[in-house]
């Protein structure tokens, strides 16, 4: 019972897509006003998704079995991350050793749900999303497991978040050393390559391919993603509040290092226009992997 209940209500799903649905809003809201407008209300994301919930789920013709359960692939594995992030925070006893492996593994199953579900549905504008969702996901990979690998190597080698954790509130939390500071500048870039934000937003690029992966999709499948969407928004900045600044983690301190990232991730986004997938290949795999090597260094030599 307790592990469902962690699994559904706290920290998993319930939990987390509530806040990630009120972080969309947040950007939605913050977007709005710097284009002087005046924005959403606070509960317009959670009645799209129950309009989503009662329309018709169209399948388009020819489509593979695989069309309609790819959006629930991705949705079950960021369930469990945002489980495992919850654990780390309020329930450390409970989490499991080597975690941040798992997490790594399961934050790349949205993106495979997305490239499977877009190729399943054989419309060309979708298979164009899903081919750039692909070269997306080989771009940012790579610079988001250096960053990662630099903060075990800062860590003492530990691979279980609760242990890292320990270790920020003994030595202090990892932003304030060059190795960390250099892989958080890097981890924000990869986490909005992964939330899909912009200027990474390729794969569904609305003036150029009309939504791209997500075209076809309505009813509930387009519900399931749009609250993938939400739960990365509330996963990508804790994933990357826990790594880097997860020192003194009480309650008030947690909210407002959360909003500090949602407000960086929100000003990159409304400040920088999308990029062409070429652009974005050479972005991750030049300056950002460089950035993250360098930050492995800096790890190796305790700075």
């Amino acid at each position: 019972m307790i592990i469902l209940f962690n699994f559904l209500i706290f920290p998993g799903f319930l939990f987390s897509a509530s806040i990630g649905l009120l972080s969309c809003w947040v950007d939605r809201k913050v977007t709005a006003r710097l284009q002087w407008r005046i924005g959403p209300p606070w509960h317009q994301n959670f009645t799209d998704l129950i309009k989503l919930f009662g329309k018709e789920t169209i399948v388009p013709e020819g489509a593979k079995f695989t069309f309609l359960l790819a959006p629930y692939l991705g949705f079950l594995s960021l369930i469990l991350v945002a489980t495992i992030l919850g654990q780390a925070i309020f329930l450390p006893k409970q989490s499991f050793s080597a975690d941040l492996i798992v997490i790594l593994y399961l934050l790349v199953i949205p993106a495979i749900s997305l490239i499977i579900g877009a190729s399943s549905s054989r419309n060309p504008l979708a298979s164009i999303g899903a081919s750039r969702e692909m070269k997306l996901v080989l771009s940012y990979e790579l610079p988001f497991i250096l960053a990662i690998i630099a903060m075990i190597i800062k860590s003492g080698g530990r691979i279980r978040l609760a242990e890292i954790l320990a270790q920020q509130q003994i030595s202090g939390s990892n932003i304030f050393s060059w190795a960390g500071f250099a892989a958080l500048a890097a981890m924000i870039f990869c986490a909005m390559g992964k939330i899909g934000l912009g200027p990474f937003e390729v794969s569904e690029a609305e003036q150029e391919i009309m939504a791209g992966t997500l075209i076809e999709y309505s009813g509930w499948p387009l519900a399931i993603f749009k609250l993938n969407k939400a739960l990365l928004f509330y996963i990508m900045p804790m994933f990357c509040l826990l790594l880097f600044i997860g020192r003194d983690l009480s309650l008030w301190l947690l909210v407002l290092k959360y909003i500090a990232i949602l407000v960086v991730f929100i000003l990159i986004k409304n400040t920088n226009p999308r990029l062409r997938i070429d652009q974005v290949m050479r972005f991750f795999w030049g300056p950002v992997t460089v950035i993250t090597l360098s930050a492995i260094v800096l790890a190796i030599l305790g700075k």
